[in-house]
């Protein structure tokens, strides 16, 4: 089966490159997500200062991938790297709920941006794992997705430290861009 899904994935889209951006709030585990899909297991991490940014292929598609820090002094700048950004993938600690309306802020403030119009969004519900970690429905209902209605975007469970629910999401991303092609 995943070699035929590979086949179907390389007749449509050849070699794409899409630019991607993980953003989310500081401790959500977007460093943790982009080595874990890098380079396949979990790495111990310190905040991001700045960004990290690898190149993940998944399916015939080379995702750049920029992970950009989510301190409060450094959310301001993501804006600089929104320019040929192609999808978002927001994280969010689900254990987090004093946090939650924050990330919603972050969030619906980064969706109405010029330049990611035209950009998926991809939201993993991270830390799946922890004790009192809200589902992806009351992420979902949270953040208000379900007001999203010019863009696509789906929410999964994930837990990057388990590697659950990651390679879902990028399934998700690699259809939704294959049809933007």
């Amino acid at each position: 089966m995943g070699i035929f899904l590979s086949k179907i994935f390389g007749r449509i889209l050849g070699n794409k490159e899409v630019r991607i951006l993980i953003l989310g709030l500081d401790n959500a585990g977007k460093t943790t997500i982009l080595y874990r899909l890098h380079q396949g297991e979990v790495v111990t991490t310190i905040p991001t200062i700045g960004f990290n940014v690898e190149t993940v292929t998944y399916k015939n598609i080379k995702f750049q991938v920029w992970d950009l820090g989510g301190q409060s002094s450094i959310r301001p700048y993501w804006r600089c790297y929104y320019p040929n950004t192609n999808a978002i993938i927001y994280v969010v600690d689900s254990a987090d709920q004093e946090r939650i309306n924050i990330c919603k802020d972050e969030l619906l403030a980064m969706l109405d941006e010029d330049e990611l119009k035209d950009a998926a969004l991809c939201v993993f519900a991270n830390k799946q794992d922890l004790p009192g970690a809200m589902s992806a429905a009351q992420i979902s209902e949270a953040l208000g997705l379900a007001g999203i209605k010019n863009r696509e975007w789906s929410i999964f469970q994930t837990s990057a430290t388990k590697g659950e629910g990651l390679t879902e999401g990028l399934d998700w991303l690699s259809l939704t861009l294959a049809g933007k092609k």
